[in-house]
């Protein structure tokens, strides 16, 4: 991939910031919340946001590094890297993302068939359609490869019966990349097939379900002979397999980030807080020591990982695509997300006991080590494929993605 230095670059980040100036409402500036308010909750969309996700879409700049015939942005790594600075400068938001962004449109870029992706690509770097998955089902969790949700030729069709559950946004979604069992054979993983399905099809029923957090962001989904084309197949009849590990490294690398709905708050409002309720001495300082001391090494442990991840993801898109070690990055995000939900609630004292956002997002946290494969299932990718070490399935009959 191209790398654009030195004047050229200035030139896109002079280009960038005039016409962030002129696009950006002012009331969308430094209100990032809303933004990700907007695209998680499913609630009707404010006029500005809409707005604002209409002029970063059709500029390509909601996906930057998307190709231009797709309607991404075209831009190279540097320039989307500058995009994204002076995005920060003036507060934007990019209203363009949810599943379809983090994972299947990357995925189907890689997989797709050229009438896939003039259909389904360019309605997502628009942000004009939500996405759920359909991976995880009752008996199939960690071991997603004795899925049992059932795809059975019907001539130029599938007719899908199963239940998928975990289901993010399956309540709002207008379309689902689904894991489904088109043959049965002696190796498990080699009759699934990777389909997309319109959830405004006949047979679908979707039952969101409450979490200790009073949200409900997962959903159960159930198929009853729903109709779905051949030609809505991804990759290979049978190789589904191997597009789902793409996506969920994908999946991964990006929920480390934090752009899932259980997403990496800011660190930058501890210290503000911590002060108000713990109080501080002559110099400025918290009075509690101890706190201090974890304060700061969560703060620093924090920015570590943001400039790893942001590392990370620079390389991935100047190669081809996450790697394995987005399953490392993933288990560090959730630690670090876990770590200050800890420490907020901690120093709010008995206010942390209340039913308020910072509960709320104590309770929510808790799903990050399980959400887009649960610590464990990273620690056997971490182990297998990049330390070499033996596959646990062959010892403990476990599999993972």
């Amino acid at each position: 991939m191209k790398m654009v230095d030195g004047p050229e670059l200035e030139s896109f980040r002079l280009e960038a910031r005039v016409w962030l100036e002129a696009n950006l409402p002012l009331s969308m500036r430094d209100n990032t919340g809303q933004v990700a308010a907007a695209m998680v909750d499913g609630a009707p969309q404010p006029e500005e946001v809409i707005l604002w996700r209409n002029s970063l879409g059709a500029r390509g700049w909601g996906v930057p590094t998307w190709p231009r015939r797709y309607g991404g942005g075209g831009l190279t790594v540097s320039e989307a890297r500058v995009l994204k600075e002076e995005m920060a400068r003036i507060g934007a938001g990019n209203p363009v993302g949810g599943l379809g962004v983090m994972m299947f449109g990357p995925t189907l870029l890689e997989y797709g068939s050229p009438e896939q992706l003039e259909r389904h690509i360019p309605p997502i770097a628009r942000g004009e359609l939500r996405w759920c998955q359909g991976f995880s089902e009752p008996a199939a969790g960690s071991d997603l490869a004795s899925l049992q949700m059932a795809a059975v030729d019907d001539g130029d069709n599938f007719r899908v019966t199963g239940q998928k559950v975990w289901t993010t946004g399956a309540q709002y979604a207008h379309w689902c990349f689904c894991l489904v069992r088109t043959d049965r054979g002696p190796r498990k993983h080699d009759g699934i097939s990777f389909l997309m399905i319109d959830m405004a099809s006949p047979g679908i029923d979707v039952r969101p379900i409450v979490l200790i957090s009073g949200e409900s962001p997962f959903c159960e989904t159930f198929f009853t002979d729903v109709i779905v084309p051949k030609a809505n197949l991804v990759g290979p009849r049978g190789g589904g397999w191997q597009v789902a590990k793409r996506l969920l490294q994908h999946e991964r690398q990006n929920t480390s980030a934090g752009s899932s709905p259980i997403g990496m708050a800011s660190t930058a409002d501890i210290g503000t807080l911590a002060r108000s309720h713990v109080g501080v001495d002559s110099a400025g300082r918290l009075v509690d020591l101890d706190l201090r001391h974890r304060i700061a090494e969560h703060q620093m442990e924090a920015r570590t990982f943001a400039l790893t991840h942001a590392r990370a993801e620079a390389e991935a898109r100047a190669n081809t695509g996450p790697s394995n070690t987005a399953s490392i990055l993933k288990n560090a995000g959730a630690k670090v997300r876990a770590d200050r939900a800890e420490l907020m609630i901690e120093l709010m004292g008995h206010e942390g006991l209340y039913w308020c956002e910072e509960t709320r997002g104590w309770l929510r946290g808790k799903a990050g080590a399980i959400a887009g494969g649960s610590a464990e299932i990273q620690n056997n990718i971490i182990a297998k494929r990049i330390l070499g070490l033996p596959d646990a399935a062959d010892t403990h009959g476990t599999k993972d993605a």
